[in-house]
């Protein structure tokens, strides 16, 4: 069950041609997601969204990232649910109330009066998790928190690399989260009023933000020098600690039922 959950985590790729290569790439696929489990013990990230919406209780649900549609699921079928990805491959046709955009985020924000389409009401929850580069994450957090209120949740997937080969920006593994955990780190210097917490959830991490101002524009007035700053910020930023640089919680129901009291 965990391979098949880390291979609808995991974006498509080709094998190679050589079998030598290719079985040296799928042992170091078990490496890796041997490490991510010790890791980061306990309920896999779609174990922990799912309890997050069993607990919240979302009116609306907005996702950045369909892909075969695994999560898009987890919502509960009243749930108004927006759900946006440029190639998306639904394994099961979406809910009563919910739907599919076959955009990139960009143009879905650009295109899509994405109140409208929820009757009117916030987003709710949202949860971010298509391109692996933290640019991408920073535009979807940008525009997903102006449809918010302080009340509602943001979930951001793979924000707690394995280490600095599969946290690179250009992908040379199989198991791959990109350099998401760069958002984490701009968030916590250019947004001290949110509340942000990575649940320690495999194979790469699910950050909650809390406390969201749809009023601010701080990131959005600055975000071309933020990207270039942090772009500039090499992976040993994370070597000292860290769990501390990315504010790391147990991945237990008791943690996560505090990150929403």
């Amino acid at each position: 069950m965990l391979l098949k959950l880390l291979k609808n985590f995991l974006p498509r790729s080709a094998a190679p041609a050589d079998p030598l290569a290719a079985a040296a790439q799928a042992e170091l696929r078990r490496e890796h997601n041997r490490l991510a489990q010790l890791a980061l013990p306990g309920p896999n990230y779609l174990n922990v969204i799912a309890a997050i919406h069993a607990h919240l209780k979302p009116r609306t649900y907005l996702e950045i990232g369909v892909a075969n549609g695994a999560t898009l699921e987890l919502a509960d079928p009243a749930t108004l649910a927006l759900g946006v990805d440029p190639e998306p491959q639904p394994r099961n046709p979406p809910g009563p109330n919910a739907r599919i955009y076959a955009l990139t985020s960009d143009e879905f924000f650009a295109q899509i009066d994405v109140a409208k389409k929820l009757g009117g009401l916030p987003v709710d929850l949202a949860f971010v998790d298509g391109m692996h580069l933290f640019e991408f994450a920073l535009r979807d957090f940008i525009a997903i928190e102006r449809l918010c209120t302080r009340a509602s949740t943001v979930l951001v997937h793979d924000t707690y690399p394995l280490n600095r080969a599969t946290a690179a920006r250009e992908r040379t593994t199989h198991f791959w989260s990109g350099d998401i955990w760069r958002l984490v780190l701009v968030l916590k210097k250019y947004r001290p009023d949110l509340a942000i917490h990575t649940i320690a959830a495999m194979p790469t991490g699910l950050t909650v933000i809390r406390n969201l101002d749809p009023g601010s524009r701080i990131l959005e007035e600055r975000q071309d020098a933020i990207v270039a700053e942090f772009l500039a910020l090499d992976y040993a930023a994370l070597d000292a600690d860290k769990p501390a640089a990315l504010n790391l919680v147990a991945n237990n129901p008791q943690q996560i039922r505090a990150l929403f009291e």
